[in-house]
């Protein structure tokens, strides 16, 4: 073999190498997606099947509360993120300073009043403990929903982020306390009755039952979303992933997982 072949043949060789990695990351689109635990990992095992028929590949990163997935996503730890409705996005940018957005809706969990020692709200005796998340977000929508019971009235300038300092009237003199979203079901007990995501009324054994109230589903400001980083909101497998959520099987999944409790928001 000449000089000129040998060198033309390790060229070819170099060529070879270098663009083998090139085409395979491109063949294998992977994107990150942050996630609550539980039920919805069971409805993000159907969006990934639903994804992979497109030819995107999901890497679901499952966390067990609410203020990590938004961090992660600021910090491109993860390319998406769907867990949150837009009352709590906005609160963690004006005081977190993220840039996020929204590009597709999921589901909506209408927000219950559950006890285990009445049946009915009228019940609820002078003086009782209510608990409600103590999140901006979801204590605003907690404390709506105890005014729409005629427990309480609120501020009229206290808008969606209402907190206990914006109560101006109490006729039943109740004590509300402020808890963790994920604990405020699970100390029913301890309560008169407590306001309680629907996701973590499942995570703590509550039922249609033990609910008294519960928010209207009409026009509600809560329907969750994918959200991703400002700027990617028109990256091509954005629409892809969007789509797989967005599908009859995830309709289907989310009657099954949630009981009737989800419905789907898109």
């Amino acid at each position: 073999m000449t000089t000129l072949t040998r060198r033309a043949a390790l060229l070819a060789g170099l060529a070879l190498t270098t663009a083998l990695p090139i085409a395979s990351a491109r063949a294998a689109d992977t994107v990150r997606v942050g996630i609550m635990s539980a039920e919805d990992e069971d409805i993000w095992a159907v969006v990934k099947t639903e994804a992979a028929k497109h030819g995107l590949d999901l890497k679901l990163v499952v966390f067990n509360d609410y203020t990590q997935p938004n961090e992660a996503l600021e910090n491109g730890e993860l390319e998406a993120n769907a867990f949150q409705h837009k009352p709590y996005l906005d609160n963690q940018i004006k005081t977190r300073g993220y840039h996020i957005v929204p590009v597709g809706y999921t589901a909506v969990w209408p927000i219950g009043l559950y006890s285990h020692t009445v049946k009915t709200v009228a019940d609820l005796p002078k003086g009782a403990v209510i608990g409600i998340p103590n999140d901006p977000s979801n204590e605003g929508r907690a404390l709506r929903l105890l005014e729409r019971q005629g427990l309480l009235t609120l501020k009229p300038e206290a808008g969606i982020l209402a907190t206990t300092t914006d109560i101006v009237d109490n006729p039943k003199n109740l004590q509300v306390k402020e808890l963790d979203a994920g604990i405020v079901g699970r100390s029913i007990d301890d309560l008169g009755a407590a306001v309680v995501n629907t996701d973590w009324a499942l995570k703590s054994n509550l039922t249609p039952a033990d609910r008294i109230a519960t928010e209207p589903v009409a026009d509600n400001p809560y329907r969750n979303f994918i959200a991703v980083k400002a700027g990617h909101e028109n990256d091509p497998w954005v629409k892809t992933l969007v789509a797989a959520y967005q599908s009859d099987a995830v309709r289907d999944s989310l009657k099954t997982v949630y009981k009737g409790s989800a419905m789907a928001a898109w």
